[in-house]
């Protein structure tokens, strides 16, 4: 039963992908498809972010470690997502032309902490492999604590590039903000045991 339900998780974690294919294919993508595209996988990525993060809570509320079993993976995906979103923006937007994109990663904070996001999230996707868990011990943990700073990173990143439209960063902040209250409410809990 775990072995399909991590298989019906796999392809569920697909959905952006059929997404903006159907939207390429029948030409949806709108009067701007380069931001489409960039936009979608950035949306997506937080989406995936927030869920990674939502796996520990979700086992204490329903007393399942069954959501543990999916964290992996949705881990993985948040980085695949982040992936295709730095690459759309540096291939489609700035047709790897590295000069200019390296001097707005230094000048525009939005695409810096995007970027920082990102780096940050690459230690996370070398370590998920059982073998490094077993190799890094208790420094595992430490290194995948990243996830929160990255949460934020990815929020701030979002807030920062919609100039005039909160509603949807917004949303996501809230959301980031009740699940770390509750990864700090488990940590007491666990210290005081």
């Amino acid at each position: 039963m775990r072995r399909y339900s991590k298989t019906l998780v796999f392809f569920l974690s697909l959905w952006p992908i059929y997404v903006i294919s159907y939207q390429i294919i029948f030409n949806q993508l709108g009067p701007e498809p380069v931001d489409r595209i960039i936009n979608h996988f950035g949306e997506w990525t937080l989406i995936f972010i927030l869920l990674t993060l939502s796996m520990t809570p979700l086992k204490q509320i329903t007393k399942s470690v069954e959501w543990i079993k999916f964290r992996r993976m949705l881990g993985l995906f948040t980085f695949f997502y982040a992936s295709i979103h730095m690459l759309s923006y540096v291939g489609l937007d700035y047709r790897f032309d590295f000069e200019p994109l390296i001097n707005d990663v230094l000048k525009k904070k939005f695409i810096f902490i995007g970027f920082s996001a990102w780096l940050l999230l690459i230690p996370l996707a070398v370590t998920s492999s059982e073998r490094m868990v077993r190799l890094l011990k208790q420094n595992w943990k430490k290194i995948h604590r990243l996830i929160y700073i990255i949460g934020i990173f990815g929020v701030l990143h979002y807030i920062w590039l919609s100039k005039t439209i909160f509603f949807k960063p917004l949303i996501f902040l809230i959301i980031l903000v009740i699940l770390l209250l509750f990864r700090i409410k488990i940590t007491r809990s666990a210290s005081k045991i």
